[in-house]
């Protein structure tokens, strides 16, 4: 069948070892993809965004203004993924490219990596492994503790922390919670009002929140002197919220008992790149290179989450999901009348929406639906119009001043 576009000129870049989910849902579509195994350098992606229509990165892949401003073909962007700081939201926005993520598809992983490192830093499991690969058989019980009536704390109460609440007090953990918003606790889970007492109170504190400025070097040298002694730390969310060498000193003068971490302030850019941390060497320390949400389960899960948000958005124009963009919910466009849909991103100011139906209405079509959303400094507006000559319409909406971006589908 015709389409506004062929389907199979729309090239659909996929970097950094997505699931083949993706690419497999991208193909059954009509849809042109490439599928690379790592991050490319900046130059190389710069060149590769000038004919790109649909993007898809993971955590690696940074996408800068200035490379957002060298992709003119750019639709849409896929972070398969939770965290979306390695996209520079505004500037995508400003050209009409709604971000794409998967906020929730991994939590049970990280969860389930989060308890198994509570019990492994109890029972001082890495260090009696690494001393039997040695040839040393330790069979002292000391400093290995059950979890059970032990207190964890965490930082942050959204989809992961909240799950490994759950799974912490099914093995018998008290769990307490600090969050800056008001959250519903799950079972016996009990919020704190503050930081500290969370952390004067907890044998195992565990970090489960985004990367802001609020959150950066949220645990330093003032409050790991708030922690109990002997007790653990562990980081599956940022690395950024950890004050590493803090951490390390801390450890080696017995303020702390261990400490697992997943994420780190500076991250190698793949295997070639020798990775370095004050933590290096130290006793009862699991370190871990970013897999939290590094699961069979959990990778096809965000491949096929994200890519039908991002079919959705090039087939329909619905952005539910979008990060940084209005979010409309759009229907299928009606099958039997073939109508053209119109999807038009603007700056929010007083009178585009008049302008768009005073033109439409020159042409000489009739519209029969309209979805529209706004945010402070940007709109986003659906128009459905009866079968008429596309070209003219859009034309005419590049020509108004306040249009950041215009497509027509049918």
């Amino acid at each position: 069948m015709d389409t506004s576009f062929p389907k199979d000129k729309i090239n659909v870049l996929l970097l950094e070892s997505i699931h083949p989910a993706a690419a497999s849902a991208f193909q059954d579509d009509g849809f042109s993809v490439r599928s690379l195994p790592a991050s490319p350098s900046n130059a190389e992606l710069r060149s590769m965004l000038a004919s790109t229509h649909v993007l898809g990165i993971r955590s690696k892949t940074s996408l800068s203004a200035d490379l957002l401003a060298a992709a003119p073909k750019l639709l849409c962007v896929g972070c398969f993924c939770i965290g979306t700081d390695q996209v520079d939201l505004q500037s995508a926005a400003s050209h009409g490219i709604p971000v794409f993520n998967s906020p929730f598809c991994n939590t049970r992983s990280v969860a389930e990596l989060t308890i198994a490192e509570i019990i492994a830093l109890s029972r001082q499991l890495l260090p009696k492994s690494v001393a039997m690969h040695a040839g040393a058989w330790d069979k002292s019980a000391a400093g290995c503790h059950e979890v059970r009536g032990k207190t964890l704390g965490l930082i942050g109460y959204g989809h992961i922390g909240s799950q490994v609440s759950v799974l912490a007090e099914s093995l018998g953990l008290r769990v307490l919670y600090h969050d800056i918003i008001p959250k519903l606790p799950l079972g016996n889970a009990r919020q704190v009002r503050s930081l500290n007492e969370l952390l004067s109170q907890s044998d195992f504190v565990s970090l489960h929140v985004p990367s802001t400025p609020e959150t950066e070097n949220l645990i330093a040298t003032p409050q790991i002197q708030q922690m109990k002694k002997g007790a653990f730390l562990i980081n599956n969310a940022r690395g950024s919220c950890v004050d590493v060498p803090a951490l390390a000193e801390a450890l080696r003068s017995g303020k702390l008992a261990g400490a697992a971490l997943d994420v780190f302030p500076h991250e190698p850019s793949g295997k070639d790149e020798p990775f370095r941390s004050e933590l290096l060497g130290l006793p009862n320390v699991i370190l871990t290179p970013h897999i939290g949400g590094s699961t069979a389960e959990a990778q096809q899960a965000i491949a096929e989450d994200v890519a039908r948000k991002l079919l959705t958005f090039v087939n329909r124009g619905s952005t539910t999901g979008s990060v940084n963009t209005p979010q409309v919910e759009l229907p299928d466009q009606p099958g039997d009348r073939r109508a053209h849909r119109i999807l038009h991103f603007h700056r929010n100011v007083p009178g585009v929406l008049s302008k768009m139906h005073g033109l439409i209405a020159t042409l000489g079509a009739n519209i029969s639906a309209e979805y529209l959303r706004t945010t402070h400094d940007l709109g986003y507006v659906v128009l459905d119009v009866d079968p008429t000559d596309a070209d003219p319409i859009l034309q005419g909406l590049r020509a108004v001043p306040e249009t950041i971006r215009v497509r027509v589908l049918w």
